[in-house]
């Protein structure tokens, strides 16, 4: 059975990776200020040579979350990319040439309310009122959403007739493939959708196109997912989501799960708790725990090692 290796930072894993994909909230951050050992972690890994990615289900924009970073203190030259949900979306609706955005479309309906709006109306597409006249649907939890699900039924029936292409961004379940997860609005109207015979693409964490798009942004750095690691702090969105794409992962303990790890004061104790955590989530299990993004033990100077895929 596989198990999950214990580290003391970050350094214990740095050799065996080149590309690192790391959470923001709750891993570099807690919404107002940077974690006291982050900056150390990702100027070690910046010094050899290490291709670091920001990951965020936020519906900012890139630049708006580089900007946010920078207001916390953490630089530029720490990093090298940021993917954000809102970024992915903005750019695949506007150039409508990757994945599941070839051929989108000019007009859409919108399941969503005036965050969603003022978002969309920086793009060159315009929001029709008949779900019948859009060439997509667009369901959207970044607003308050209704919550009569009933009251939507013809409208996704007709979503459906018409083939409408169906793109549901932030799904508001805590662990979609989780058994203590509760789904909220926006994770029903996509289970509906597909009920119906819909594909639905989801755009965010732990679905696999953002995971895709990190992958197309690694490839273009000569960059595989057997040489990238996952650090975040939620089973449900960063170590359920990197797993589908076959990318190993690092669970940060102190995180969203930090009332899990309370009690826990033994190797043996924490060991039993993260396998509570893994049986709620599908057997799905982190290649590593680590209290928090920290880089741990020195290392010696050595030249850098890239990992070899087989």
């Amino acid at each position: 059975m596989a198990t999950t290796k214990f580290c003391q930072g970050i350094s214990d894993i740095s050799d065996s990776y080149t590309g690192f994909v790391i959470d923001t909230w709750g891993v570099i951050h807690n919404g107002e200020t940077l974690f006291e050992s982050v900056p150390e972690c990702l100027k070690e890994l910046q010094s050899r040579k290490k291709f670091v990615m920001l990951l965020s289900n936020t519906e900012q924009r890139a630049e708006e979350a580089a900007a946010q970073l920078k207001a916390m203190g953490l630089a530029p030259n720490m990093y090298n990319s940021i993917i954000t949900s809102g970024e992915m979306l903005w750019q695949g609706i506007k150039n409508q040439t990757e994945g599941i955005f070839n051929g989108l479309g000019e007009s859409y309906y919108l399941i969503g309310g005036e965050r969603t709006r003022a978002f969309m109306k920086t793009l060159p597409v315009f929001e029709e009122k008949n779900v019948t006249d859009g060439k997509f649907l667009l369901v959207s939890g970044w607003d308050t959403m209704p919550v009569d699900l009933a009251a939507l039924e013809e409208t996704l029936r007709e979503a459906i007739r018409k083939r409408l292409k169906l793109i549901c961004v932030h799904p508001d379940s805590r662990a979609l493939l989780g058994a203590n997860s509760s789904d909220g609005m926006t994770t029903l109207i996509a289970k509906r959708l597909q009920e119906l015979g819909g594909v639905v693409h989801i755009i965010g964490k732990p679905f696999k196109p953002i995971y895709h798009h990190c992958i197309s942004v690694l490839h273009k750095n000569d960059i595989y997912p057997g040489q990238t690691v996952m650090i975040g702090d939620t089973m449900a969105h960063d170590i359920v989501g990197a797993s589908l794409v076959n990318m190993d992962t690092c669970l940060v303990r102190n995180g969203l799960h930090a009332p899990a790890f309370k009690n826990a004061t033994t190797p043996g104790e924490v060991n039993k708790m993260l396998n509570l955590l893994v049986s709620q989530y599908n057997g799905v299990r982190p290649s590593y725990l680590v209290d928090r993004l920290k880089w741990g033990k020195a290392l010696p100077d050595r030249k850098h090692r890239r990992r070899t895929t087989s």
